[in-house]
């Protein structure tokens, strides 16, 4: 299948989250592979790995931006590229999530609100494309994968540099996105409950 540029942006995007899923849990430590740490200050060392998946996540998240763009405005938009995309989505935003959750960065209950809010979202739209409508983006669930990118980025690069001054903004952010995600998920139940039940 000859696949175009927003699609191909699409599965480098897919690639990158593959790439820092496997930066961050595979044993290199079993298997003899010492990898750098940096040292800040005395409370504060950092795992050279999630800097470098800061990195990449960054380059997946441009890509995110990158290959809807150019979809819509040169006319691209493909059913292979609406379903990878959104495929691509999940795998690195809530990947990155739950292995923030289970490495003590985060508290799981973000994790689990973001996952429960995307996969209830999902299947609303999923329930009206079979009914030949489209659910439209809303402004809370743009805010909130805005706040999530944000606060994922520093949350890999240790909340620095507000961490220096005890500024937990990282946290501050992925609060605020879980707060979103509950209610644009309520929003979205809203507006679509018509087409739920009917």
């Amino acid at each position: 299948m000859k696949m175009n540029l927003p699609n191909r942006l699409t599965m480098l995007r897919l690639i990158l989250s593959i790439v820092i899923i496997i930066i961050l849990l595979f044993p290199f430590d079993a298997c003899g592979i010492i990898i750098p740490k940096l040292f800040i200050n005395e409370s504060l060392v950092i795992d050279i790995r999630y800097i470098i998946s800061g990195i990449l996540f960054i380059l997946a998240s441009i890509t995110d931006f990158l290959d809807g763009y150019v979809a819509r405005k040169y006319n691209l938009v493909t059913d292979f590229g609406k379903m990878i995309d959104a495929i691509a989505d999940k795998v690195l935003v809530n990947s990155i999530l739950i292995i923030l959750a289970s490495s003590g960065f985060i508290h799981p209950i973000i994790a689990v609100i973001v996952v429960i809010r995307d996969t209830a979202v999902n299947s609303i739209k999923m329930v009206a494309g079979n009914k030949g409508k489209v659910v439209a983006a809303i402004k809370s669930g743009k805010f909130k994968t805005a706040f999530l990118m944000v606060g994922i980025i520093l949350t890999l690069f240790y909340n620095l540099p507000f961490e220096l001054w005890n500024f937990k903004v990282s946290d501050f952010l992925l609060i605020v996105a879980a707060i979103l995600s509950i209610v644009s998920g309520i929003q979205y139940y809203i507006q679509n409950k018509h087409l739920i039940f009917s």
